[in-house]
């Protein structure tokens, strides 16, 4: 397989499409040498099932894993972090992932309980896992998706699930694009396995699947971001850390070089517009929010939109609801998370989830009435 190609397959029978895939694309020659240490990174954001629209199906882990053993590969590892705010042994349980440690006898490595080191990554300073130390190969198998933040999410910025909690909160201290773009030049992914099963196309947490029964297979983690750009209704330009990682000689964002292969029936289908954050993020004031709660917040206030409420409540809202980082320590009239606890009007939590947000404006409104 060339850096220009991305390989799709279409079906449901989804163990058995990875391993015809990564058949097709000759995984074991990209590897080589069977001693090499192989990981394995699925993104496990939150404990919620892969039909749920946010994490790797599980089937797919399986297929690289039965394809790479029957070929005598067995150094292999699987490793990842949830989200902050979210435990990765409870989404190791809940998506399906114990059962493919004690089935395939693979270990898993919880980044959230790893050590980590500081990296020179092209002249910004991040700290990443000790654990990408034990990796000689990295297949990552992101979840093709939207994000509340940063519009897709896909291949690049899954690698931030190799940095350790302190650090995911950094990022967004420094705006999530630059530290993602110069992370993809400390940790090399070699391989590309992306879900493209039923993403949500609004929401990295999922809860609005859409289903399209593809896995894709790459080498350029750009290529594949500024694919799914195009698939989602953006341009690479859309989406920064695209651009800067394309800059930092990560990939290419040119989709005028890129050759799609499709193996059996070509079943591709236009993606709906995603419209849901749109329609709600002009209500919010977000200054270095963490992903887990700005990623609360939009779907909660999208649920009071569709139940009539949203547009009630912003009249009687003093100001725009504040999240993030950036308001520790200060006052101000409405806010969501434990940096905005000093506000006069506060759903705390790191994060509140989503019910709580929700609940916490419905009684909000209520009381005004």
């Amino acid at each position: 397989m060339t850096l220009h190609e991305i390989w799709k397959i279409y079906g449901t029978d989804y163990k058995e499409m990875t391993k015809r895939l990564l058949e097709a694309t000759d995984l074991a020659g990209e590897i080589g040498d069977k001693d090499k240490r192989i990981g394995i990174k699925p993104n496990l954001v939150s404990p919620s099932t892969a039909d749920w629209g946010a994490t790797t199906h599980p089937e797919i882990v399986a297929g690289i894993i039965e394809y790479l053993q029957e070929r005598g590969f067995h150094r292999l590892l699987m490793l990842e972090s949830s989200w902050v705010g979210d435990k990765t042994s409870d989404a190791l349980e809940v998506c399906g992932y114990n059962a493919l440690i004690e089935k395939y006898q693979v270990p898993f490595l919880d980044i959230q309980k790893d050590g980590h080191h500081p990296v020179d990554a092209a002249g910004l300073q991040l700290e990443i896992c000790d654990g990408i130390q034990q990796v000689d190969f990295l297949i990552n198998v992101p979840v093709l998706k939207g994000h509340c933040q940063t519009r897709i999410t896909c291949a690049l910025k899954n690698i931030k699930g190799l940095v350790p909690s302190v650090e995911k909160r950094h990022f967004h201290k420094m705006g999530l694009h630059e530290p993602i773009a110069h992370l993809n030049k400390a940790i090399k992914q070699d391989f590309i396995v992306i879900d493209h099963i039923c993403g949500d196309l609004d929401f990295e947490d999922g809860g609005n699947p859409v289903v399209r029964n593809c896995i894709m297979a790459a080498k350029d983690p750009v290529l594949v971001d500024s694919y799914v750009c195009s698939l989602l209704h953006y341009t690479a330009d859309d989406v920064p850390y695209i651009r800067l990682a394309e800059k930092l000689g990560v990939g290419t964002a040119d989709l005028s070089k890129l050759q799609i292969r499709v193996l059996g029936e070509d079943q591709d289908q236009e993606l709906p517009r995603s419209e849901k954050v749109v329609a709600v993020m002009d209500a919010v004031q977000e200054v270095e929010s963490c992903s887990a709660c700005y990623g609360y917040l939009i779907p909660a206030l999208d649920r009071l939109r569709e139940e009539g409420l949203l547009d009630r409540l912003l009249e009687i809202l003093p100001d725009k609801i504040c999240i993030g980082q950036g308001y520790r320590g200060q006052k101000g009239k409405v806010g969501v998370g434990n940096c905005t606890r000093d506000f006069d009007f506060n759903i705390q939590g790191c994060p509140p989830l989503e019910t709580h947000i929700y609940e916490g404006f419905r009684k909000y409104l209520e009381e005004a009435e």
